[in-house]
């Protein structure tokens, strides 16, 4: 039987567990899958150790994203342009490093009904590590435009310019965005958990435009009611993301591609 893990600190309300459990048993995977917590300035040595015990890949959350990067000897270019890793394989050839979040908001916003990324004007919000992972996923949608706007603007405009290469995206603050108009608001900020939003104009979604918070909880997160308030045509919170990327993660591992939709069910039967 193969041994995967979940690397984090902390880790004990991590969902993955029951997720890759899932995942395991839709599609027939002999394999176990732990939380593991790693001490602060110890990540590089609870990895060797999980290593040499014979596991065969990890999933590497907060905060040890960018340690992982450092310690991979592979990367793929997605991680590259992130980089951070949340994904490592444990391979003949050393570790290989993926950053599986932008692929994961992508497919959790392509489940949306109606919504359609291609020609759509979207606004992320923040400026981070989260954002900076799933910038070039979204603009390989090809977006109309994508806007980042941040508390400190020229850590967007820095974002914007490491971007540009690859598709319509612009940074700047958040005083900036009075008058604005978009059909995609995502929320990247860690404002969240404090139960707070960013200070947003009202009248920045179109008619039917949507909002998407990259963080979730049991309830409806400060963001997404904002959106209700705003007269959002939808609103998410991010567990779509975190499923999406899993399965992204268990693909690389397991070479099958799970389907999200029954364990989706599973971790929020109302929905």
């Amino acid at each position: 039987m193969d041994h995967y893990a979940v690397i984090g600190n902390p880790i004990g309300h991590s969902k993955s567990p029951q997720i890759h459990s899932l995942f395991a048993r839709q599609t027939g995977q002999d394999l176990v899958y732990e939380a593991i917590l790693a001490p602060p300035d110890d990540f590089a040595g609870t990895l060797r150790r999980l290593v040499a015990q014979g596991y065969r890949g990890f999933s590497i959350t907060v905060p040890f994203k960018h340690q992982a990067f450092a310690v991979a000897d592979r990367l793929s270019e997605r991680a590259r342009r992130a980089g951070a890793v949340n994904t490592l394989q444990v391979t003949p050839d050393g570790l290989f490093g993926d950053n599986t979040d932008g692929a994961g908001l992508v497919n959790a916003l392509q489940a949306v009904p109606g919504v359609t990324l291609a020609g759509a004007r979207i606004l992320l919000l923040g400026a981070g590590g989260a954002v900076r992972g799933v910038l070039a996923p979204l603009l390989a949608e090809h977006p109309a435009s994508l806007h980042v706007a941040n508390r400190t603007p020229e850590k967007a405009s820095t974002l914007a310019r490491d971007f540009a290469d690859l598709g319509p995206v612009s940074g700047g603050g958040l005083d900036g965005l009075e008058g604005r108009h978009f059909d995609l608001v995502i929320n990247g900020t860690a404002a969240g958990l404090n139960d707070q939003v960013p200070d947003l104009p009202d009248g920045l979604l179109t008619p039917g435009g949507g909002c998407y918070d990259m963080m979730y909880g049991d309830n409806p997160t400060a963001f997404v009611r904002w959106g209700q308030s705003q007269g959002a045509g939808w609103t998410r919170d991010g567990l779509g993301m975190l499923v999406a990327q899993a399965a992204e993660a268990f693909a690389l591992w397991r070479g099958c591609q799970p389907d999200t939709g029954p364990v989706m069910a599973a971790l929020r039967p109302e929905t």
